[in-house]
């Protein structure tokens, strides 16, 4: 009965076990709106720039605080060792005496509460503190936005390369495939004594060749997953799929024609520096805000009260309250105000100056990822009548061979050329596809 009891506990257990590693290698697998959708729910990138608009939401209410009543508490307890005095000049009714004489005043222990209360009833500082704190959530607003698009971008061009990178592996797997048939074919034709030396081991050479080309191309798959898993921020070690189609599809014209011509408005790159030149221009108006006062109302409520005893509960306690008003302004501060404004003005210039470059920029990435979308459905076009035309020479090439006519080097001519072919027309239609995320990027389609 133990003994049963134990076997059943070993195969619960190794079930269990092997339910874990097998739920830690479930194969993931995205199509290119579920990756870019992972992406910016976990990509590290995003996490930190949601950060920065948590922080600006925080931004906003100290700002905010400026403008509400200051109330402040303190505390205070003071033992006299010495006491101070007060000196009696002589000759007088509280001093007849010919020599000037001291009372000491206070006692050896005092004690003060006191609470304070502050409020700025006019500062230009505080308000504009307040609108550059609302500017600044939407300046992290359009990072945010910014940085998911680039995330989108670096996800596309990831997806992509691993769709690329598992049709040169097919390439490869049907050149090593085609290599190794010719090459037991040729084997059998010069066991029958119908081919020669020469030609098998040509084919022998062939063969050898093409099966490095498979394993770096393997390799390379793998690493372009890694990459992928890297920004999905998903363990190295889980297996992937991607699911989509690598085939493009033109833009329609009149897509092009409105997303170009909204390109910059829509960018938050620009977005962004055009809330910066407007921080900096109520930055100017704070530096300036030291040419003007400060009117602030304060009120104090003050509980204290002397002693020489310890005998708290006999003190005597007064009690004092005060309101007033503080009108303050500086008079001269060695000309730096006037250094701080023109430090702001030249700040706000210099942000000018770059979003005029960034814009700049801007339509010549979008007119660069024209070309190359143009360029590279020419490229495609090509190829597709080169595939079709070196598919037709390995036929004839392996018929003449065949028959006796053709050469073993016809035949590794021909292969060759295919798999060329092969590779150009997906390197075609791959740099198609990163284009269109370039220019998708540059005009802020996501």
């Amino acid at each position: 009965m133990i003994k049963s009891f134990i076997f059943i506990s070993i195969l619960t257990l190794s079930f269990i076990c092997a339910s874990k590693v097998s739920a830690q290698h479930d194969t993931l697998s995205y199509t290119l709106e579920q990756a870019i959708a992972k992406a910016l729910a976990d990509n590290w990138d995003v996490q930190l720039a949601q950060k920065d608009i948590n922080r600006s939401q925080e931004q906003i209410s100290e700002a905010y605080s400026n403008a509400f009543p200051r109330i402040d508490f303190t505390g205070n307890y003071t033992r006299n060792i010495l006491l101070p005095v007060l000196f009696i000049p002589p000759n007088n009714p509280f001093n007849p005496t010919p020599n000037t004489e001291t009372i000491e005043l206070g006692s050896k222990n005092s004690f003060a509460g006191t609470l304070g209360l502050t409020q700025v009833l006019y500062s230009q500082k505080v308000n504009t503190a307040i609108k550059i704190a609302g500017e600044y959530a939407n300046y992290s607003e359009a990072g945010s936005k910014a940085t998911k698009q680039s995330i989108a971008l670096s996800i596309k061009r990831a997806f992509y390369s691993i769709l690329m990178a598992e049709q040169i592996v097919n390439v490869t797997q049907r050149s090593y495939e085609s290599a190794k048939s010719n090459y037991e074919n040729v084997t059998a034709l010069f066991k029958q004594g119908v081919s020669s030396q020469f030609d098998l081991l040509r084919s022998e050479v062939q063969l050898a060749n093409v099966q490095p080309a498979l394993i770096q191309a393997e390799n390379n798959l793998e690493l372009a997953k890694s990459v992928l898993k890297n920004l999905l921020t998903i363990d190295i070690k889980t297996p992937i799929k991607i699911v989509g189609d690598f085939s493009y599809h033109e833009v329609p014209q009149e897509k092009v024609v409105n997303a170009v011509s909204n390109s910059v408005n829509n960018n938050p790159l620009v977005q962004q520096l055009r809330i910066q030149e407007s921080l900096l221009d109520k930055n100017i108006i704070i530096q300036r805000a030291d040419y003007f006062p400060t009117l602030a109302f304060f009120g104090q409520y003050q509980y204290q009260s002397q002693d020489n005893t310890w005998n708290v509960k006999n003190y005597n306690w007064a009690k004092s309250f005060m309101v007033g008003l503080q009108l303050s302004y500086t008079l001269f501060d060695g000309f730096g105000r006037g250094a701080r404004v023109e430090q702001a003005i030249i700040d706000k210039e210099k942000v000018a100056i770059g979003r005029s470059k960034l814009e700049e920029g801007l339509k010549v990435q979008v007119q660069q990822s024209l070309l190359k979308m143009e360029e590279s459905k020419k490229r495609i076009d090509a190829q597709e009548k080169s595939l079709s035309q070196a598919d037709t020479a390995l036929k004839i090439a392996e018929t003449r061979y065949k028959n006796g006519i053709g050469t073993q080097l016809e035949i590794i001519d021909t292969e060759t050329a295919l798999t060329m072919a092969q590779t150009n027309y997906y390197q075609a239609i791959y740099d198609f596809l990163i284009a269109k995320s370039e220019w998708e990027y540059a005009v802020s389609i996501n």
